[in-house]
């Protein structure tokens, strides 16, 4: 099991990011992706994740401004963010913990076994 997050970079305050986790390695069809952010001395914490069969889940101080989506096509998961703002300054982690995901939270990030590279997004002017 591999995922890749890529896309963060620097963006102004009210400005846009879209964020890709690569899939690899097992059937991306099947199982639900989280995205989790961890920012400088805080845990990390949950921002969304996406069912097998497209259901959403967002944390609520995302909610409205991100957007979680999937290609199982091209084996990716999206993070479409929105009106970022300087507290969604941290490193994203795309993660899977192999289940299909029908439920209606994300679950702790202690639960997802697989893990991606960070991606970092810093949200500054």
């Amino acid at each position: 099991v591999q995922l890749q997050a890529s896309g963060g970079g620097l963006v102004q305050p009210g400005g846009s990011l879209r964020l890709s986790c690569a899939a690899s390695g097992f059937t991306l069809d099947y199982y639900r992706i989280g995205w989790f952010r961890q920012a400088p001395g805080k845990e990390r914490e949950g921002v969304s994740c996406i069912s097998s069969d497209g259901i959403t889940v967002y944390a609520d101080s995302v909610k409205g401004r991100f957007t979680v989506s999937r290609d199982n096509v091209k084996k990716k998961v999206y993070l479409q963010m929105n009106s970022l703002k300087p507290e969604d300054t941290a490193d994203y982690y795309c993660a899977t913990d192999l289940k299909a995901g029908y439920g209606s939270s994300c679950g702790s990030p202690y639960e997802y076994p697989y893990w991606g590279q960070g991606t970092q997004v810093t949200v500054s002017s």
